[in-house]
């Protein structure tokens, strides 16, 4: 054998004395082998470092052991703990992730997507924040998003954020605030924790206020936005709900900046509860995400959506959001 390439499935064969169709049936575990013969092979694998070509054996299988996850971006804090729970569970489970970053591009979503595809991924779980895209109806791989809504019959593994809204804007009223205003990256119809806010808000009969800066948007121009929005309503506001802790650090700084002494000047109140920010504001107030628990519905849903596949991409019914309880998280913040 030429020393200069990998050994191959015959070099195998030649060393155990066996045929490649024995050293495949060893690998792939398939027909009756003797006890004797299993172990020739194994002991010509070890002795050649032997490497199976996985790509060959999907093609034989049909499962590649990989699943798709798509996110905006590892670099934040809730997609980077979702990252690792998900690889986490899928491990468990003998599956290998592949990660893709959109950075909030459609474009780049849709590449990702093409790639998984292409590269025959078992399964896909998205939880990028760009608008629903058509090529998932067409994919034939089984996939399951993390709080994202792209079609009825993909599920939806998420926090209950209406509830969560409910109860930030409810925990600030009791603490005495009249003027919260709602800190978020979209307004819109879907955005769950904007609707308990409103919800609590129409109940009191007070108007809601709410401030937008996009999700995408660079620091420091992200910052500078919600200062400047803060500042137009500095005459007004007492509290703040912003849906993610990163924006309630950002109104935290513009309190500080301003000489807002929290919380007996301004409320402040977050969402997410990660890790990573409990140790950077360990005094922050949040509604807290139960992260691993919706990676490991994911992933379970996932899996047994893989296990049917066929049934999974040729079903259109719908299929009801799963949603998992958050919990208050009392700081020093309201």
């Amino acid at each position: 054998m030429e020393r200069s390439r990998e050994p191959r499935l015959g070099d195998v064969a030649a060393r155990a004395g066996v045929s490649v169709a024995t050293v495949s049936r060893v690998l792939n575990n398939r027909g009756y082998l003797s006890q004797a013969t299993r172990e020739r092979v194994s002991q010509a694998i070890e002795e050649l470092d032997y490497r199976p070509n996985q790509v060959a054996r999907s093609l034989l299988s049909r499962r590649t052991g990989t699943v798709g996850l798509i996110l905006p971006t590892v670099a934040l804090p809730f997609f980077g703990e979702v990252a690792v729970a998900v690889e986490n569970e899928l491990a468990e489970r003998g599956l290998r992730l592949l990660l893709c970053n959109s950075f909030g591009r459609a474009d780049r979503e849709r590449e990702h997507l093409d790639l998984l595809v292409r590269n025959r991924v078992d399964g896909i779980i998205s939880g990028a924040h760009n608008d629903p895209l058509a090529e998932y109806d067409t994919i034939r791989q089984p996939a399951v998003t993390i709080d994202r809504e792209l079609a009825p019959h993909i599920p939806n593994v998420r926090a209950d954020n209406e509830a969560g809204g409910r109860l930030a804007t409810q925990h600030l009223l009791e603490r005495g605030a009249r003027r919260p205003v709602f800190l978020t990256s979209r307004s819109h119809e879907r955005n769950l924790r904007e609707r308990g806010y409103c919800a609590v808000l129409a109940a009191a009969g007070i108007e809601p206020i709410v401030v937008t800066a996009e999700f995408h948007t660079p620091e420091p121009e992200r910052s500078q936005r919600v200062h400047g929005a803060l500042d137009a309503l500095a005459e007004v506001v007492d509290a703040v709900f912003a849906t993610d802790d990163l924006l309630a650090a950002t109104a935290l700084e513009w309190a500080a900046l301003r000489g807002r002494r929290v919380p007996d000047e301004l409320r402040v109140i977050g969402f997410d509860g990660t890790a990573t920010m409990r140790s950077a504001l360990p005094g922050l107030t949040t509604i807290q995400q139960p992260i691993a628990e919706i990676c490991r519905t994911a992933v379970a849903v996932l899996a047994e959506r893989i296990g049917t596949p066929d049934a999974a991409a040729a079903s259109s019914d719908a299929v009801a959001a799963v949603e998992l309880p958050v919990t208050l998280v009392a700081g020093r913040t309201t």
